[in-house]
């Protein structure tokens, strides 16, 4: 397992640090390779919504190996993957979710929410960009 817990702390505390130079509070949550949850954290008075919808946005970047933004630009009327969403109601199509590839293999996911779109997505690339320095 490339998700180990140390790992999984070590991106919770990078989402925070990013979070902290934005100026926002978030959820953020870590799938593994499965979408099963490793980890989630709720920072400040992060929004409310954000509980929900961060740990689906882990799932569905762990499922698909997709970030988020790009499956919901799939799942649109008439896309390739349109209502994908209606057969895993676990799917969520906001911004904020990205798959964690090690050795070119899906490891997992994380999900980042509770400022713009972003601000989501500046976090989850930060995160992302730790997650591939560590897994070497």
């Amino acid at each position: 397992m490339i998700l180990t817990d140390e790992l999984c702390d070590a991106l919770c505390a990078a989402a925070r640090e990013k979070s902290k130079e934005i100026g926002i509070d978030i959820s953020f949550a870590i799938s593994d390779e499965n979408g099963l949850p490793r980890a989630f954290r709720r920072y400040g008075d992060a929004l409310v919504l954000s509980i929900t919808l961060v740990p689906g946005k882990a799932y569905t970047a762990a499922v698909t190996q997709c970030r988020t933004k790009d499956v919901a630009a799939c799942a649109k009327e008439g896309g390739p993957l349109m209502a994908i969403q209606t057969n895993d109601p676990k799917i969520t199509l906001v911004a904020g979710g990205y798959p964690l590839f090690a050795d070119r293999k899906i490891a997992g996911g994380i999900g980042v929410g509770g400022g713009t779109e972003e601000q989501d997505c500046a976090i989850a690339e930060y995160v992302v960009s730790v997650f591939d320095k560590m897994a070497k």
